[in-house]
């Protein structure tokens, strides 16, 4: 199934990858909620994959597959984005989350824990234990809005004060550098959970095993890690924010 130039065809890549799409989208599930269909996901992914092959460039040989990859993880990230299943309620509970460390953290100099971040929402340990638990999914793709190279992040869509420069601010060195602070400065079993889930690829029955804790408590760790992460990257995207606002006015 080739061209006359003797370049592969189009059909020939989709068939070729398309147990890539399935294999990543398996993948994801892993750490999604059960709400969630993987054969919605493989539809998104083969959408990825065919725009990654009208993208593709002769030249780049060997590393489509690689790009390819990236192309369809980003597909089924959007879809799930545009779902939109996570409850404003929760969604407003996580920004309750994100403003209490900002608070904490310059009231006390340190990463709070767990039961004062619940004392300052007013909930008891459990309750807010659970409501990390029920972000399951939602938190992996705030993560992946932080650091993926995609042609639009989650900065640019929610910062839209022309004056800052939205698009700007994730190529920003010191923002980057911020985030790989702020994933130093993480409790340690919570730094531990994020190096085995993104560096080492585990799922969440995994990590458990490794850690010696259940896999929903994984759950738990990989949501609060991930608004602390996001607390601290949105906190200081919001100063700068600010910051152009004040100056424009001047």
């Amino acid at each position: 199934m080739y061209n006359a130039a003797g370049q592969i065809s189009k059909d020939q890549l989709v068939q070729r990858f398309a147990p890539l799409v399935k294999r990543i989208a398996y993948h994801l599930m892993a750490r999604l909620p059960s709400s969630v269909q993987v054969d919605d996901l493989i539809q998104n992914g083969m959408m990825g994959l065919l725009d990654a092959i009208n993208r593709f460039e002769a030249g780049m040989g060997a590393q489509f597959e690689t790009y390819a990859a990236q192309r369809v993880r980003g597909a089924m990230l959007d879809g799930l984005r545009e779902n939109d299943w996570l409850p404003r309620s929760l969604r407003r509970d996580f920004r309750r989350i994100e403003v209490a460390i900002s608070q904490l953290e310059q009231e006390y100099g340190r990463t709070p824990g767990e039961q004062e971040l619940a004392d300052a929402l007013d909930m008891t340990l459990a309750d807010y234990q659970k409501m990390l638990q029920e972000a399951r999914g939602h938190q992996l793709i705030s993560f992946e809005d932080l650091v993926e190279d995609g042609d639009e992040n989650f900065l640019e869509r929610h910062l839209t004060d022309n004056a800052s420069e939205p698009s700007r601010i994730l190529e920003d060195e010191s923002l980057r550098q911020m985030l790989v602070q702020g994933i130093e400065l993480l409790p340690e079993r919570e730094k531990l959970m994020m190096a085995l889930y993104y560096e080492q690829d585990l799922n969440l029955r995994e990590i458990g095993e490794v850690m010696g804790v259940t896999e929903s408590r994984v759950c738990q760790l990989h949501s609060q890690a991930v608004v602390r992460l996001r607390a601290r990257i949105f906190g200081h995207a919001g100063i700068k924010n600010m910051k152009a606002r004040q100056n424009g006015q001047n």
